[in-house]
């Protein structure tokens, strides 16, 4: 059961207790018993939660068309890779690659995707549900090549559910927070900060949380991971973007004195709620993106911001207002016509999907071309 994990990890650190991000990492991708980790994750309307790629083939489809725009940029004469981290069940891969067969059949031919995926059962699950094209691989990070991508490195909601630290301030000191077992129940405790990082980290996004705008006890999260995680990408790519969706905020909104309890938050089957302790291993976990500081990372790793925007934005930008007026066309019922036009207009919604970010970051591009998703 992943509460022995949990407890067994616990009682054999030295102090009797963990990092908050240890206990997340343990709950989320333990391989037997994480949530991820164990292919238990559930996407959809009958799941946890759902994505954009869940709601129907125009996400991929509109992506698609950016992909696209990139390659001609990039040039792709012997060959385009495109890189999806965390595939989820590999639908998003399959509209894209269905898309570009029948639509761009010459780009098609000189793709190489690849799938980087961290849980062998959604490795499963995907290789189970993309049988029909033959130039899909998985491979770890450890298997690419340095400085070897030409092409696109492209993700959908994979750096908010990173482990995470959470830190507090007392005294007008940073402390973080850790978990401990005791009278068969979870319970936070606070500490000194177990690294260095996470003082490095708010002097990179130009953030004191010791101010005196902080009120005693203030607490937030830390994603360490994401930058660790850009700092591996940006090895990879040669010549081409990284395209991140997921939803967030910039530093300053982010780490505003009002958010005092940060971004944490739970979803077990479509309801959320702030306790991770329970439902262990049967819950997603989840913080908001610090886009501030992927950017600024990404600027020391050789990474340029190429554009940061609204998904609703760039996807209305890439055609999704074209897909909405043909559904006037006499093609479709009219249980088709309502289907499609709610996903659509989910999908653009600026209070849920529409309002996620997508930031494009770019290494080597030669050229001041307005990318298309970038011009709403």
């Amino acid at each position: 059961m992943m509460l022995e994990v949990v407890v067994d990890a616990i009682k054999n650190s030295p102090n009797q207790c963990i990092s908050f991000y240890e206990y997340m990492e343990l709950v989320l991708y333990h391989p037997e018993q994480g949530y991820y980790g164990s292919g238990k994750v559930n996407i959809g309307s009958q799941g946890d939660f759902f994505t954009s790629s869940s709601l129907g083939a125009d996400f991929g489809e509109l992506l698609a068309e950016q992909l696209i725009e990139m390659a001609e940029i990039i040039g792709f004469y012997n060959s385009f890779t495109l890189i999806e981290v965390g595939g989820g069940s590999g639908n998003l891969a399959a509209d894209i690659l269905t898309y570009l067969k029948h639509k761009y059949a010459e780009l098609y031919n000189q793709v190489d995707y690849i799938i980087v995926e961290a849980s062998p059962s959604l490795i499963e699950q995907q290789k189970n549900y993309l049988t029909a094209f033959n130039n899909v691989t998985w491979k770890t990070w450890q298997e690419i090549d340095d400085n070897s991508i030409i092409g696109c490195i492209f993700s959908n909601e994979l750096i908010d559910a990173f482990p995470v630290h959470r830190v507090t301030v007392q005294n007008k000191v940073l402390k973080e927070v850790y978990v401990t077992w005791d009278d068969n129940g979870f319970k936070e405790v606070i500490g000194a900060i177990s690294t260095p990082k996470l003082l490095d980290y708010f002097d990179l996004i130009d953030v004191d949380l010791t101010n005196d705008e902080y009120a005693e006890n203030y607490q937030t999260e830390v994603n360490l991971k994401g930058l660790n995680w850009l700092e591996t990408v940006a090895k990879k790519i040669k010549k081409g973007y990284l395209l991140t969706i997921d939803y967030g905020y910039n530093a300053t909104k982010y780490y505003h004195p009002q958010r005092y309890q940060g971004t944490l938050n739970c979803y077990y089957q479509h309801r959320h709620h702030d306790n991770p302790y329970v439902n262990l291993g049967q819950q997603d976990m989840t913080t908001h993106v610090d886009f501030t500081a992927l950017e600024k990372q990404g600027t020391l790793l050789g990474l340029e911001t190429v554009g940061l925007t609204q998904q609703g934005l760039f996807l209305m930008a890439l055609g999704l207002g074209d897909s909405l007026a043909e559904l006037s066309n006499g093609n479709y019922t009219l249980p088709e016509i309502l289907k499609r036009r709610d996903a659509l207009h989910q999908l653009i919604n600026p209070t849920g999907l529409g309002g996620f970010k997508v930031l494009i970051q770019g290494k080597r591009i030669e050229t001041n071309r307005q990318l298309k998703g970038l011009s709403g």
